[in-house]
């Protein structure tokens, strides 16, 4: 650790930035947790209470609507004739079950209303066929019941009607006669269907898992989740619950995994009541999305934190690092490359410093190189002189006057292309020439070697003339001649053809040597393409090995015109090889080493 902190003023400002922002960040974020988990459990509670109101205000409106339905019921002229009527009226009959079928149809909680007739011979009517049923009307124990309450709800019982069996619960009330000092003369049972209602509790089901139950007023069950029986009191699935008092509250219930917590509200005008179970693991559960989200939130912060921080010791730190690199890589033989200055501080001056020993390191080599320049050419020059070329012209002169003499033409015409090919190549010192010079000192190479190698190959020439007039660097293509002709032509047998083009497109001039000698291999074809891409005109000239013009061509044109003038070579076995390259398009004037032939 203390290797990679002291190996970088990065790594050093980097870690105690992050530390000094982390340690708040991540005591917000526990403090956060604490406190959301103080509030999802009242947040829980507060939401289960809402849920159980929603629910009273159902149940109220239900036996409201019911209670209501009844005291119409049993006010109804239709049904007080039909229960006083001293006999059986089919009419009657078939009108009431009528109106109790379409008033019962628009109440999906009630199964069925149920008229029952205190007379012996009287027949009960209801809106559906019923089969069975296990009710017991409360007067079974309590004889005189109705005589001090007008009404009595009871507890869920199972009756089978013409559309199945339902588990119901029934408001029951006596009819008494309206005009005959309230006696009574029939009996009255709205049934409530217990699985509407059952579903109607399962529908507002309470957070994680939870569930509402319906108490009546002895504590037995009437409607709640599957699983619970109506026949049995909560108390039976939640051993030891305290009595649920007042009429609302709350309370914590059970250890551990089993706690829960109750929330209770009772139903005015039944005394039944609404139970609503909540699992403490809610709690958990919500506990762990707060913790969730608070390890989510302070993450995401803290990566904010690392990459901000980061960005801004990198954006500082950035030229620091380039520097340091750019001085521990930097070869000797090379300029230093310049920086760009961003700022005026620090940092900014060293760059200015570094940027003013870069260029004084490049004006120091510039001039070294210059000096090695001017040595090279004292040399050549020197060399030239030593060759004295006035006395070698003279020398050619006198020989090709001879073999005129002689009337020995060959020799003479020989003589004369050597002169001019060597008058040409000497050239004053000059490096650049017309296209028609360079033509015309390639067709003295010629003559010359068609005298030596007779029949043995022949030259198309194929130039624009449009190019005759352009200057180019001279000695390019009598070196590809010479090499399309001893690696070319003269290694195959019988007569060969070596063609020469030159084109003109745009601004560039393209040159192309192209023989029908042996080719090339592709292995030695791209061994040759390899070596002229890696190796200079100097390392090739010491180096010895073969295809020395080619190189030597290469090397010159790279270094007169750019790398994008390099020599193109296309070879196949048996069929021959191209060499091509391409110079800038330049007039006479565009030159100052242009001259007249």
């Amino acid at each position: 650790m203390e290797n990679w902190l002291g190996r970088s003023l990065k790594n050093k400002l980097s870690v105690m930035i992050i530390l000094a922002v982390l340690v708040p960040l991540v005591s917000l974020g526990l403090f956060s947790y604490t406190i959301a988990e103080r509030l999802s459990e009242e947040k829980a509670k507060m939401t289960g209470m809402n849920t159980l109101r929603q629910l009273e205000a159902y149940m109220g409106s239900v036996i409201n609507d019911v209670e209501n339905m009844s005291l119409f019921l049993i006010g109804s002229n239709e049904v007080q004739q039909y229960l006083k009527s001293p006999r059986f009226d089919y009419l009657k009959q078939s009108s009431l079950i009528s109106f109790l079928t379409n008033l019962a149809f628009s109440k999906a909680y009630i199964s069925s209303i149920l008229i029952t007739p205190i007379a012996a011979e009287g027949t009960p009517v209801s809106n559906k066929t019923l089969i069975s049923s296990e009710f017991a009307d409360i007067t079974a124990e309590i004889p005189d019941y109705y005589e001090k309450h007008p009404k009595w709800w009871s507890s869920v019982y199972s009756e089978m009607t013409s559309d199945g069996l339902h588990n119901v619960f029934t408001l029951s009330r006596p009819i008494r006669s309206t005009t005959n000092r309230y006696k009574p003369i029939g009996h009255l049972n709205i049934n409530l269907n217990q699985q509407v209602i059952s579903d109607h509790l399962k529908q507002a089901g309470l957070e994680g898992g939870g569930y509402v139950v319906l108490l009546d007023d002895e504590g037995r069950i009437m409607a709640g989740p599957d699983g619970m029986d109506t026949e049995h009191s909560l108390a039976d699935y939640l051993p030891g619950l305290p009595s649920l008092d007042g009429d609302s509250g709350s309370m914590n219930y059970g250890t551990e995994d089993a706690k829960r917590t109750i929330l209770y509200r009772t139903i005015s005008g039944v005394d039944w009541k609404l139970v609503g179970v909540i699992p403490f693991q809610t709690y958990g559960a919500q506990n762990r999305y707060f913790l969730t989200l608070t390890a989510a939130a302070v993450s995401l912060a803290i990566v904010f934190v690392i990459a901000f921080v980061v960005f801004l010791i990198i954006k500082v730190t950035k030229p620091l690092t380039v520097l340091t690199k750019q001085l521990k890589n930097a070869n000797p033989e090379e300029p230093l490359p310049a920086m760009p200055v961003n700022s005026i501080d620090e940092v900014g001056q060293l760059i200015i410093g570094y940027n003013r020993l870069s260029s004084k390191i490049v004006m120091l080599t510039d001039e070294v190189k210059r000096n090695e320049s001017m040595k090279k050419e004292a040399d050549m020059v020197a060399l030239q002189a030593q060759i004295n070329p006035h006395f070698l012209y003279n020398t050619l002169s006198s020989i090709h006057w001879m073999a005129l003499m002689n009337k020995d033409e060959r020799i003479a015409r020989m003589v004369g292309s050597l002169s001019d090919f060597l008058r040409f190549s000497l050239n004053g010192g000059r490096e650049y020439c017309k296209v028609q010079q360079e033509i015309d000192h390639a067709r003295h190479y010629v003559n010359i070697q068609s005298i030596r190698y007779p029949e043995r190959f022949r030259l198309e020439w194929d130039i624009e003339e449009s190019l005759l007039p352009h200057t180019m660097l001279k000695l390019l293509l009598q070196p590809l001649i010479e090499n399309a002709m001893l690696h070319g032509i003269l290694k195959r047998d019988g007569l060969g053809t070596i063609r020469i083009t030159g084109r003109q497109a745009g601004d560039t001039i393209r040159f192309a040597v192209e023989d029908d000698g042996v080719g090339m291999e592709a292995g030695r074809l791209e061994e040759l393409r390899t070596r002229m891409q890696t190796a200079d005109f100097a390392d090739n000239e010491r180096s010895g090995k073969g295809s020395y013009g080619l190189r030597n061509v290469n090397g010159r044109l790279i270094l007169h015109y750019g790398s994008e003038a390099k020599l193109a070579i296309e070879s196949k076995p048996g069929q021959g090889t191209k060499v091509s390259f391409a110079v800038r398009c330049m007039k006479e004037e565009d030159h100052d080493e242009a001259y007249d032939r």
